[in-house]
């Protein structure tokens, strides 16, 4: 079936009205369907949405999900739509085919695409490889899970382009074609298993990132990574690896303190450690991992490293937050699991306050214990998760609640003494008080820049 044939004049329903769900309305409408959007919210939270579907003639429900649904030929559904819910079930019994909003953008873009996934640092790395890929010169997009959909960019791709796309467990649930010229899994730990129900189906997921690959795509995985090294997952594309602490089989590699990357067989220099400018051992793998896909395009050493050299990191990623009267504040809003927050923990150097909670996805805390038995002087636990991390870790740490983040800021700040730090790494998800990690990250820099007019805050340096 051809793409207009999939899409033109085709009645497509579309569940969520997020910035995923909006993009796919456009691209569908663009393309000839017939889209019918459906969302559960109130009207006074989708007003934006709904004035747009208005001014585009797309029709729209809103409060609830009805059969109007089931009379389209398939449904694109948003990635924090559950696939449990009573609709999509109904569906599914009467075989209306199920997609996501990456799987259908996918079949309407003409150019390369490199898909990260993995259980953290999908966001850092997908920056960072559009950042290399764009200062090679190649007409590079960088979209998906990171905030931009792929519905948003495939109009401006061309088969020369390349779209970086981050892609999540949620949005490989229910692809069909979606096929990567190149794929990576950076690792795997327990996520979202209140949505999967187990770690063996959240891998599942993930894997299906490669499914459609053949012999001419690249499926790059990480050779220090246990769960991804002992699943071998199964594919049709060349495997290569990456590897921060050996050069045993792999294409990138740290080794004597340097990067190196493997060109025409022969082990190349990249860049010492000590000049990539994003630090701690995770962003070692993530630096590796660019190097091994920028390899993929020809890039040459130079170029990745002039990036790795001044590449920032990103928003919400152990981002510096400020320093007021001596202590320092780091927004890590984007641990949205415990595997992350460890992560943050082995890039501590000093004393530190940790803000943890949020809505729990059935995460288990205890790793915290051995990872910060080191640097944290003490937990704020907030959200829906505070009892449970109390529970998990209130015997190892002194642990307190706050109700709000700006409250667990505030206490954190009148417990710290010059030269410690206060962090923020949730290891939960954001729901329960936030609309998403982005926006509890600017209510966690907004409550440390109200601290210069609270007390000891005679100075305030901003991150």
């Amino acid at each position: 079936m051809t793409i207009e044939e999939r899409i033109r004049n085709r009645k497509i329903g579309l569940i969520g009205l997020a910035r995923s769900g909006m993009s796919a309305a456009r691209l569908a409408l663009e393309g000839g369907g017939l889209p019918f959007v459906s969302d559960s919210g109130s009207e006074d939270k989708l007003r934006d949405q709904i004035n747009e579907l208005k001014s585009l003639g797309i029709p729209y429900e809103i409060g609830g999900h009805t059969d109007q649904l089931l009379e389209c030929d398939y449904l694109v559904v948003s990635p924090g739509v559950p696939l449990k819910i009573d609709i999509i079930l109904q569906a599914r019994k009467k075989g209306i085919p199920i997609f996501s909003e990456l799987e259908f953008a996918s079949w309407q873009c003409p150019a390369r695409i490199v898909a990260i996934t993995g259980s953290n640092g999908k966001t850092t790395t997908t920056t960072l490889i559009g950042e290399i890929l764009t200062a090679a010169g190649l007409d590079t997009h960088v979209c998906g899970n990171i905030g931009r959909p792929l519905a948003d960019v495939v109009g401006k791709t061309t088969p020369k382009s390349v779209v970086v796309v981050e892609v999540s467990s949620f949005q490989l649930e229910t692809i069909a074609d979606f096929k990567p010229f190149v794929a990576t899994i950076l690792n795997l730990t327990p996520d979202h298993i209140d949505r999967h129900g187990s770690f063996e189906e959240y891998k599942k997921a993930k894997y299906r990132i490669t499914e459609n690959q053949t012999d001419k795509d690249v499926l790059i995985l990480n050779r220090e990574d246990r769960e991804t090294i002992a699943d071998n997952p199964p594919t049709r594309a060349r495997r290569i690896y990456f590897s921060a602490v050996s050069r045993t089989d792999c294409e990138t590699w740290v080794e004597d303190g340097s990067l190196w990357m493997r060109i025409n067989d022969r082990p190349t220099p990249v860049i010492e450690v000590d000049e990539i400018a994003i630090k701690g051992p995770h962003n070692l793998q993530n630096a590796a991992t660019a190097a091994a896909v920028a390899g993929q395009f020809g890039v040459e050493p130079a170029t990745i490293a002039r990036v790795l050299r001044n590449f920032p990191g990103v928003e919400h990623r152990l981002e510096k937050a400020g320093t007021v009267a001596g202590v320092s504040f780091v927004n890590d809003s984007k641990a949205t699991n415990v595997d992350s927050v460890c992560y943050a923990l082995r890039s501590m150097t000093g004393s530190t306050y940790i803000i943890l909670g949020g809505r729990d996805k059935a995460g288990d805390f205890r790793p915290i214990i051995e990872f910060g038995k080191d640097v944290i002087k003490g937990i704020v636990a907030i959200g829906e998760a505070r009892e449970k991390i109390f529970g998990v870790l209130g015997k190892a740490f002194p642990t307190q609640f706050a109700d709000t983040l700006e409250d667990a800021v505030n206490l954190c700040f009148d417990m710290a003494l010059p030269g410690e730090t206060v962090l923020l790494s949730p290891g939960c998800a954001s729901f329960d008080q936030f609309e998403n990690y982005e926006h509890r990250g600017r209510s966690f820099k907004a409550a440390v820049a109200s601290l210069k007019n609270g007390k000891n805050s005679d100075e305030i340096v901003s991150g």
